[in-house]
């Protein structure tokens, strides 16, 4: 009976610790949400030097890794984490977590934090956001994007590019080159919000429920990333 009691002690507090690390991944992951709805909300404040209205109206997806640190690029780690959303036929889907790394990024980034914005342009740029992993570059065309909310993006970008990319740094919004990175799906962090495992296909197709906690990310997508009237 001892040995029993003894199996069932360490049962527990094998759950309990579980849960424990299962709450504290959720944290993280609400936090993730939070700190990327706060880059969106930043750029967007600034209407003259946001991302263009046809940008935004064009959109298929939407990437935000926020927070970079300079840290992460000097040991060749993992350059950071983030959330994807993609437009559906009823609005934006629910996020997907998603790891940014490897790559050249052409810059200094210093010792300050860097966002990251990553804009899905067509079908192409679509389907990329739906498998497993790809490079930007290399599987996926990429360009540093148009920065101004009335710009008007060239030809040449609109018809070539999957994807247009961002960076913001010291509040300073620009187009950035990330050719060589790499995304992939990070699948403990979205388990953790949905409570079970999902296909990256089946949420970004708008087929899962929102979670709660995310909403207001969504919401925030949704209310900047719009079609408007000067669109149709």
């Amino acid at each position: 009976m001892k040995q029993f009691g003894a199996v069932l002690a360490v049962a527990a507090l094998a759950t309990g610790l579980s849960q424990t690390a299962f709450a504290a991944d959720t944290n993280k992951d609400i936090d993730r949400l939070a700190k990327a709805k706060m880059v969106i909300d930043e750029v967007e404040g600034v209407p003259d030097k946001g991302i263009p209205q046809t940008i935004l109206a064009g959109a298929s997806c939407v990437v935000v890794i926020p927070g970079l640190k300079k840290g992460a690029f000097v040991v060749g780690g993992e350059y950071g984490k983030g959330v994807a959303t993609c437009r559906t036929g009823h609005g934006w889907s629910g996020p997907v977590f998603v790891k940014l790394e490897g790559g050249s990024f052409g810059f200094q980034i210093g010792g300050q934090s860097t966002d990251l914005v990553l804009v899905a342009m067509n079908k192409g740029g679509l389907d990329r956001m739906l498998h497993d992993k790809f490079k930007i570059g290399g599987d996926a065309a990429a360009a540093a994007g148009p920065v101004g909310r009335n710009a008007q993006a060239s030809t040449d970008i609109e018809l070539h590019a999957e994807f247009l990319t961002y960076s913001r740094s010291r509040g300073l919004f620009a187009g950035i080159d990330l050719n060589g990175a790499v995304i992939s799906q990070d699948g403990d962090d979205t388990r953790a919000i949905y409570g079970s495992d999902i296909p990256y296909a089946t949420v970004l197709g708008g087929s899962t429920p929102v979670p709660e906690a995310a909403k207001p990310f969504v919401r925030t997508v949704s209310r900047y990333f719009v079609v408007s009237k000067d669109n149709h």
